[in-house]
């Protein structure tokens, strides 16, 4: 099973509600139908608005292609971080030694 990767279209530069309604419907007809798309407002009042949406696909064959490329790497400098955070934080890993149960003395 491949993967689910999170893709985004933006909609910009409709004029009237039934061009923004046939845009939308258009998009809604090409989505996989793995996820439910999600339609957020994105921008400001400076740079302009638009209408994004954003829903999961199955990931291609050269996105997995450069995942299992690099997948290698991304796990050796993760536990390299790993360990420089443990050296750096004095972590001691917990010995195996049994513990004696404490008594309360009242």
């Amino acid at each position: 099973m491949s993967k689910l990767v999170k893709d985004f279209l933006e909609i910009k530069d409709h004029g009237t509600l039934d061009a923004l309604i046939a845009r939308l419907v258009e998009v809604r007809d090409s989505l996989p139908q793995t996820g439910e798309a999600q339609v957020k407002m994105r921008g400001d009042d400076v740079f302009g608005r638009h209408l994004c949406v954003s829903f999961m696909r199955p990931q291609t064959a050269e996105e997995a292609e450069c995942d299992a490329r690099y997948a290698e790497a991304y796990r050796e400098s993760r536990d390299r971080e790993a360990a420089r955070f443990e050296n750096e934080l004095g972590f001691c890993a917990v010995s195996n030694r049994p513990t004696r149960q404490l008594r309360i003395v009242a």
